[in-house]
């Protein structure tokens, strides 16, 4: 019990930060729209209230969490899930883009989330009483430095985060909630708002207006992602469970403010204006708190995107960006310096760019959105085709309120929301081109069929002298041999007494590792192939001495590539820039040995 106790604190600090810290800026974006009044307040919560059970608890803590992999989630994994389902080619190509889509969105949106969250808790600092004007420029300044220092904390690994975010999170909630239900017994009508049909009053009563006000109520539920990208962190069971504490204190608190808009009908910071009304001596206390608490809310998104790209390495449709691993316990406890560092970049350039928190709710939701509405339709198809016609039946519920969220944010694109696509495209090309040049790359290349290669080397091989000892060739496939492989042994003549074609197969469940020989190919030729899940840390060399192979040299693959097109040539930069196969499973440099091939794209 004190075990799960520590790790749904732990939650808190990673998972649940940034949709905690949505009640500083949610209520305030939608009354810019309408004006506050009794049935507006009343339908506005409503319908704030049940995108919480519809998007967050049925979607994700229910459907979502439901279809991990061996603990892992994120729209990778509904991929992988997804794929083994489906025959026609057409399918898996849509179903593969709307994946790639949706990791897309998700990284863009992890850049709105902690310059909107960090940038509105500063702002804060302006309604202290006696707080002298002071320039916007400051406070982006003081954003941006805070902003440094949750990035720069990163390389100290998701455990510590959590260690030291959890107890702050909990505290934040347990404010958040006593706050809002301490008001809510001042005026207990404010409950009739759990009435899901105040909410489609308001939607009916406002038509167009309240079509529009769906892109700013959607803000309750961005930060409903990491709950399933992050499971990996933690585990289902603690996230599910803090959800229910996170979601009760949550209403609490959007229930709390509708009482205080009810007399406050000109009220604009809503939250902070609230505190300022009925806790005057703890404002400045509760702005730090806030500060700390939205600080929390990015590191949700940054620990979601570093899972994602994670699993996006180890399927082959995300460049190997050097990782460091942060946990000997936890497998997908990770850091990646390059993404953190990009990361951050993006998120100081929004800042400066956008200025306002208020300017910047104009760009954040459409990409949270894009995200929550493509994990939808994957969730629909894969309950769809395993014939689990009940969650199949609430998936396409969320499905459709999901695509009427995201249909109300596209009107967001001139004012703001064209910044979260731009951000989502940088992802989306780098995957795109990646894909599509490994595919490229590897028909250019021009492998031999396996049939072929046999037929060779049985005719030239056994008039040469063969070198001492054994040579690993490491190769993408078992089906065909890489031609640098063919160059070594035909035109350059090495050959050893012993020969080793290693393979790694990626398996379509995150955990499980294996190593084993299978039927030799040939004489003085073997097959070794290691099978590991997406989410596995590999030690080539460990599994091969376990295996009893203890190499004299390791071969491998290096391109020369030759382009003039200016696709290709970007790939051949991201080649360049990011660690090869042997750097990134760290195999012994003294045994490795590079064998060069030109080629043309």
């Amino acid at each position: 019990m004190k075990k799960l106790i520590k790790s749904v604190v732990k939650s808190l600090g990673i998972v649940f930060g940034d949709i905690g810290t949505s009640p500083i800026y949610t209520l305030s974006a939608v009354f810019m729209l309408i004006p506050i009044s009794y049935a507006n307040v009343l339908g506005v919560l409503s319908l704030i209230v049940w995108t919480l059970i519809l998007l967050v608890s049925v979607q994700y803590a229910w459907l979502a969490m439901s279809l991990g992999s061996k603990g892992e989630g994120g729209t990778i994994v509904l991929k992988e899930l997804l794929l083994p389902l489906l025959s026609s080619r057409v399918a898996i190509a849509v179903a593969t883009f709307l994946a790639f889509l949706g990791i897309s969105f998700f990284i863009g949106d992890g850049v709105i989330t902690p310059a909107i969250s960090i940038l509105s808790a500063v702002e804060g600092l302006k309604i202290i009483p006696g707080m002298p004007e002071l320039p916007q420029e400051l406070f982006i300044i003081t954003a941006g430095l805070i902003a440094f220092g949750l990035f720069w904390f990163q390389k100290r690994g998701t455990e510590k985060i959590a260690v030291a975010f959890g107890p702050i999170m909990l505290g934040w909630f347990l404010f958040l909630g006593s706050l809002g239900l301490w008001l809510i017994t001042t005026q207990p009508s404010i409950l009739y708002a759990l009435n899901p049909l105040h909410g489609i009053k308001f939607l009916y009563r406002h038509g167009f207006v309240g079509f529009l006000a769906l892109s700013k109520i959607i803000l309750c539920a961005t930060g409903a992602e990491p709950l399933y990208a992050d499971m990996g962190h933690l585990g289902r069971k603690p996230i599910t469970q803090a959800w229910g504490l996170v979601f009760i204190c949550l209403v609490c608190a959007y229930l709390g403010q509708g009482v205080f808009l009810l007399s406050h009908i000109h009220a604009k910071n809503i939250f902070y204006e609230m505190v300022l009304a009925h806790l005057p001596a703890l404002y400045v206390p509760v702005v730090f708190f806030s500060i700390a608490a939205t600080v929390i809310a990015s590191q949700a998104t940054i620990s979601g995107i570093s899972s994602i790209v994670y699993q996006g390495i180890t399927t082959r449709i995300i460049p190997r960006f050097h990782i460091d691993y942060t946990s000997t316990t936890h497998k997908s406890q990770i850091y990646l310096p390059s993404v953190n560092w990009f990361l951050m970049t993006l998120v100081f350039i929004t800042m400066l760019k956008f200025k306002y928190a208020v300017n910047l709710a104009s760009a954040y939701g459409l990409a949270a959105s894009g995200t929550m509405t493509i994990t939808a339709l994957l969730l629909t198809w894969v309950f769809m085709l395993k014939a689990d016609y009940l969650k199949g039946f609430f998936a396409a519920l969320v499905s459709v309120v999901n695509i009427v969220f995201l249909a109300s944010n596209t009107q967001k694109i001139p004012y703001g929301g064209y910044w979260s696509l731009l951000m989502a495209s940088i992802p989306l090309i780098l995957i795109l081109i990646y894909t599509a040049g490994q595919r490229k790359l590897y028909a250019s290349l021009k492998p031999l069929s396996l049939e072929d290669f046999l037929k060779e080397y049985n005719t030239f091989t056994p008039q040469l002298t063969h070198i001492g000892g054994t040579a690993v060739f490491l190769s993408r496939s078992k089906r065909t041999v890489p031609t640098y492989m063919a160059y070594t042994m035909f035109t350059n003549t090495i050959i050893y007494q012993d020969n080793i074609m290693v393979t790694v197969r990626t398996l379509d469940r995150a955990y499980g590792i294996s190593g084993e020989f299978k039927p030799d190919l040939a004489e003085r030729l073997r097959h070794f192939e290691i099978a590991a899940g997406y989410k596995e840390i590999i030690n080539i060399e460990k599994i091969l001495t376990r295996a009893g192979i203890s190499p004299k040299v390791i071969f491998y693959g290096m391109e020369d590539i030759s382009t003039k097109n200016i696709i290709w040539k970007i790939f051949t930069l991201i080649k360049k820039l990011t660690p090869s196969f042997v750097q990134f499973y760290k195999l012994p440099s003294y045994k490795l040995h590079g064998v060069i091939v030109r080629v043309t794209l």
